[in-house]
C-alpha cells in the first residue's frame, strides 16, 4: 500500500507526465502548445512616427480553434476508382507493343526490315535527369543592400514627399520662398 506522499510524488513525476496521453489544452480549447511569439521575438515591425518602430499587431485567433478537422477536409480525396490511371497506362503500353509487333510482321512479309526505335535505359535516364534538373535560381548581386527602414510612419513619409513636390513646383514657376516653408511639419 502506497502512502499519500509516495502517491503525490508519482503523480507529479516529470517522467510519468511525459509519457501520459493526456495533454493540457491551450486557451480557447486549442489543441497543442501556444506558439505565439513574445514581443521581443517578433520580426514584423511597424513605424509609429518620430523614428520609432514597434512590433506589428497580432493576428486574430482562428474561429475553428479546438475543433478536429475531418481527413476529407484536410486532404484531396481520390476522384476515380483505385488504380484506374495505372490500368489505362498498362493498356496503352500493351496496345503500343501490339502495333510494333504488327509492323514487324508486315515488314517481314514484304521482305524488308522494320525500323525500330528502341529506347535504351540510358536514354530514359538522361530524359529523367533533364526533367528532374532544378531550374537555376536567379543570381542575386552580392553587393545588394536592402533599403533601411526610415522609422517614419506612412503619414510622415507622405508629408515629406509632398513638401518636395511643392518645392519643385515653386522652382518651376519661379516662386522664391524661405526654406523653412518646405520643411515637413
Amino acid at each position: 500500500m502506497k502512502t499519500f506522499q509516495e502517491f503525490i510524488i508519482e503523480v507529479y513525476d516529470k517522467e510519468v507526465q511525459g509519457r501520459s496521453q493526456i495533454r493540457r489544452t491551450g486557451e480557447g480549447g486549442r489543441i497543442g502548445a501556444e506558439r505565439k511569439k513574445t514581443e521581443p521575438e517578433k520580426r514584423r515591425m511597424k513605424a509609429v512616427g518620430g523614428g520609432k518602430m514597434v512590433p506589428a499587431k497580432d493576428y486574430k485567433p482562428r474561429k475553428d480553434i479546438g475543433q478536429q478537422r475531418k481527413r476529407s477536409e484536410r486532404e484531396q480525396q481520390p476522384t476515380q476508382e483505385r488504380g484506374s490511371a495505372r490500368e489505362k497506362q498498362l493498356a496503352a503500353a500493351k496496345a503500343e507493343r501490339k502495333r510494333a509487333a504488327q509492323a514487324r510482321a508486315a515488314a517481314r512479309k514484304s521482305g524488308g526490315t522494320a525500323s525500330t526505335t528502341k529506347t535504351t535505359s540510358k536514354d530514359v535516364e538522361k530524359q529523367a535527369t533533364k526533367l528532374l534538373a532544378k531550374k537555376s535560381a536567379k543570381k542575386v548581386n552580392p553587393n545588394y543592400k536592402p533599403q533601411p527602414a526610415s522609422g517614419k510612419s506612412r503619414e510622415e513619409r507622405r508629408q515629406i514627399r509632398r513638401q518636395g513636390e511643392k518645392l519643385r513646383r515653386h522652382l518651376v514657376k519661379g516662386i522664391n520662398k524661405p526654406a523653412k516653408e518646405y520643411e515637413p511639419r
